[in-house]
């Protein structure tokens, strides 16, 4: 006779529950699963003639491409071989009731400690397009980062003609230094932070940059043919305008929402923002090569890296031809005429072209009605300098940035950890200002006190609140202009313009017809942006400015979104790896 198995109350008791743990998250919807692996390692990397040891996922740099469809579930295994805590964050994914696989640092999780793993478990759900993950605490992001790319579902079509081929085109900035190191000493000192060497596409500098020639980015295309370029700005600190000479680019997506077609020469890109765009190339061998060039759009006083990237667009010799003989070094390069470095105009006008699709298969569902009203206030500012010394920031005190006069004080504990088991008391407090506690002319004369006050303050919304949100940029130390990215959600850029916002006036501008949806918009320096969302998602989500420095300095904060009443509006339990602080 054979031998029988009975299985223990306990296995029993543990198959159960892993089982209901599996069956509560997320699954794909008609789509697959996917699985990946990060490994968290330091790599060798020499860029400028300067080698040295940078964090990376794989031992790449960029790290590698992430490829899903609409409907699949990602479950992507990361684990940490550094001195350093890690987190990453999958810039754009709504993250629909799976907040715990969003990724921010104290906010959706603890971060991954050396030797430790987690793994990242989520579905696309109602998304297609172009994204990009990387590293979110710290600089981290300098090197930690890459491409996201959401295919549409099988069989479903993109809403142009299909492109001969696609290509990812993703900004990042290099520092010879250690960008931890750069940011440390930044906050110590209380002034601003060294710049980044060298912008790159793909990790490569271009010919433009000391000895970087052979670290060029080349694209390389056929005759007669429409590619599909996934432009990523990835950078640290620096909104980017970006041109191929000779072409004329067609925007169709942004923040992996497809757009009504445009023509430009130049994009404007800020850090967290994606922008499909169709190159159609010459239908003729042009006897020539083309730089493809970005460098920064620049509206703030504090000093940047005020250099140009550039890669270079090759058409393949065509077969059989009397130019099969002509070397690429006797080819004319031309040269991209890029927008001035502070074009406030053109940026103001390419925003103004991006608008949604509002079609039958692709609506714009703008919220119509507003149940809840914001005024944000975004900018900079000062601390008293610590410890009775002197700081470099301005008139001796430290740089500070803040939303509404708060600048946020990091926890030492996750806050949706907080939220969930309601353990908030002495983690965050629920008393973030709607509205600015001293109004003041905010474009006007800069007021004389600069200081902001520091908390860790939270905004709550019930389920299902329909959000306005005025997020109006400020004098204080210099108008600039802010990239401001919200997570767990895309929203409606409904309004924008210069001055301070005007409550009487300006709504009655507002485009709630087919408005751009995205995840990260510019502020403008010295105006204002109005936005609309729907809180359909509950969690904590952060909101903070994506250049990088900003976001050191406190410009930051966080809502939490509360359940619904139905189980599919609920928050999923805490996978059992969730990293402990």
């Amino acid at each position: 006779m054979g031998a029988s198995f009975r299985p223990s109350t306990a296995l029993l008791g543990a198959f159960l529950s892993s089982f209901m743990i599996f069956c509560l998250y997320p699954k794909p919807v008609l789509g697959i699963t996917r699985h990946y692996k990060f490994n968290i390692k330091l790599q060798n990397v020499t860029r400028l003639c300067h080698t040295k040891s940078i964090v990376s996922v794989n031992g790449r740099f960029p790290g590698p491409r992430i490829v899903a469809r609409e409907g699949d579930q990602l479950l992507i295994k990361v684990v940490n071989h550094v001195p350093n805590n890690i987190s990453i964050h999958w810039h754009g994914i709504r993250q629909l009731r799976s907040g715990w696989a969003d990724g921010p640092a104290y906010v959706t999780q603890c971060p991954i400690q050396t030797g430790h793993s987690y793994v990242y478990n989520y579905t696309i759900s109602g998304q297609r397009g172009t994204l990009f993950w990387h590293a979110h605490i710290s600089w981290l992001r300098a090197t930690v980062y890459g491409p996201l790319i959401i295919l549409p579902k099988l069989g479903v079509p993109y809403p142009f003609a299909k492109p001969y081929n696609e290509v990812a085109v993703i900004f990042g900035e290099w520092f010879n230094a250690d960008p931890e190191a750069i940011i440390n000493q930044a906050l110590q000192t209380g002034g601003g932070p060294n710049v980044s060497d060298a912008y790159t596409i793909n990790g490569l500098p271009g010919p433009l940059y000391n000895c970087s020639a052979k670290d060029t980015f080349k694209l390389k295309v056929k005759l007669g043919k429409t590619y599909l370029l996934r432009v990523i700005n990835a950078a640290l600190n620096d909104e980017l305008f970006f041109s191929i000479a000779n072409h004329t680019l067609t925007v169709v997506e942004a923040d992996a929402v497809y757009v009504k077609p445009f023509n430009t020469e130049t994009i404007l890109i800020a850090p967290g923002q994606t922008t499909n765009v169709l190159l159609k190339t010459k239908p003729r061998y042009p006897n020539a090569t083309y730089f493809m060039t970005a460098r920064p759009y620049v509206t703030g006083q504090a000093t940047f890296d005020n250099s140009t990237v550039a890669g270079i667009l090759e058409y393949e010799l065509p077969p059989n031809g009397f130019h099969s003989s002509i070397s690429i070094k006797e080819l004319s390069l031309f040269k991209s005429i890029l927008p001035a470095l502070n074009d406030t105009s053109f940026a103001t006008n390419f925003a103004s072209k991006l608008r949604s699709l509002a079609s039958a298969r692709f609506p714009a569902n703008v919220p119509q009605k507003v149940d809840k009203q914001f005024f944000f206030t975004i900018g900079l500012g000062t601390s008293p300098c610590q410890h009775n010394q002197t700081c470099q920031g301005p008139n001796g005190t430290m740089f500070a940035a803040s939303v509404n006069n708060v600048s946020f004080a990091m926890p030492t504990k996750a806050l949706l950890q907080a939220h969930f088991f309601g353990q908030s008391n002495g983690v965050y407090t629920t008393d973030f200002p709607s509205d600015p506690t001293i109004p003041f002319n905010y474009t006007g004369t800069p007021t004389n006190n600069t200081m902001v006050s520091n908390g860790t303050k939270l905004v709550v919304l019930p389920f299902n609140t329909s959000v306005e949100l005025i997020m109006q940029d400020t004098s204080i130390l210099g108008a600039e202009s802010h990239p401001l990215h919200l997570h767990g959600f895309n929203f409606f850029v409904v309004g924008q313009g210069f001055g301070n916002f005007d409550p009487n006036k300006d709504p009655k501008n507002f485009n709630l017809v087919d408005p751009i949806e995205r995840n990260t918009v510019g502020v403008p320096s010295g105006g204002w942006v109005a936005i609309r969302f729907l809180a359909d998602n509950p969690g904590v989500w952060f909101m903070h400015c994506h250049l990088e420095v900003h976001t050191s300095w406190g410009l930051k904060m966080a809502w939490i979104v509360l359940d619904g009443k139905l189980p599919n509006q609920k928050l999923l339990p805490p996978p059992e790896d969730l990293p402990k602080c």
